[in-house]
């Protein structure tokens, strides 16, 4: 498959889960993928194993994402898919909220995307696509998410002003709301082994095609949205969940 031979391609978090996943989808319809993230050591294993750039970029860090653009620039000039990835889960109850963990997810999750588009939007050409990674805790109201969950809806709102404000432009601007993917971003929220088996087990049960959704599923999301085949869709939201968001019961 080539549906996109000759475009360019950024990638924010692409050394690991649905990032990962995406640079190989991306690549393997013919585009050039450049991967973003923090670590080092992961961003240059990722590249090395998807044959794909790699650069060192911390999207709540703003130098480092103009940064990361200049590099875009002066290697290719210009981009064609911009695809805002990068995102933490920190879960957290109502009345035990940190300003730290608050932060954090702001920080990434929001202002970290928006900026993302904002520092890389003179670089796109017109008739890209932009996609963002959501969240269907933007509207299950599910324990323990409240704040990760507003940094998604804040995003969601966001997609849809943009998507107005870029249709002059061609630019699509679309976001993708997973329900719970197989991926490492659950492993890294400091939680035990049993607290993180009996979430899992949790939102199993609730999903009615009783299963985790796969990184590669939201790839394939991603790669039809930001090809021609979705040319008359912008300013909307997609969920990709197994049915969970329509079963959103969840025990506290």
């Amino acid at each position: 498959m080539s549906t996109l031979k000759g475009k360019v391609a950024v990638i924010t978090g692409g050394n690991s889960g649905i990032g990962y996943s995406t640079a190989k989808k991306l690549k393997e319809e013919g585009a050039t993928v450049i991967i973003t993230g923090r670590s080092r050591e992961k961003v240059n294993l990722a590249a090395k194993e998807l044959d794909v750039i790699g650069i060192i970029a911390d999207v709540s860090d703003l130098s480092a994402m103009d940064a990361a653009v200049n590099q875009v620039k002066n290697e290719f000039e210009r981009i064609d898919i911009l695809f805002v990835n990068a995102g933490v889960f920190i879960p957290m109850p109502v009345g035990q909220n940190s300003e730290e963990g608050f932060d954090t997810l702001m920080n990434i999750n929001f202002k970290g995307a928006v900026f993302t588009i904002e520092k890389f939007l003179p670089i796109l050409n017109d008739g890209g696509s932009i996609i963002n990674l959501s969240s269907i805790n933007a509207y299950t109201g599910m324990p323990n998410t409240a704040v990760y969950g507003a940094t998604k809806a804040a995003l969601n709102s966001y997609t849809r002003a943009a998507a107005t404000e870029l249709a002059p432009r061609n630019i699509r601007v679309n976001a993708v709301n997973p329900g719970p993917i197989a991926t490492p971003i659950f492993s890294k929220t400091g939680m035990s082994e049993e607290q993180l088996k009996g979430m899992g087990d949790m939102m199993q049960n609730r999903i009615p095609l009783k299963r985790y959704g796969k990184p590669e599923e939201i790839a394939e999301m991603v790669a039809f949205l930001v090809s021609e085949k979705a040319s008359f869709i912008t300013g909307s939201e997609f969920n990709v969940d197994g049915g969970l968001n329509v079963n959103p019961i969840f025990a506290i």
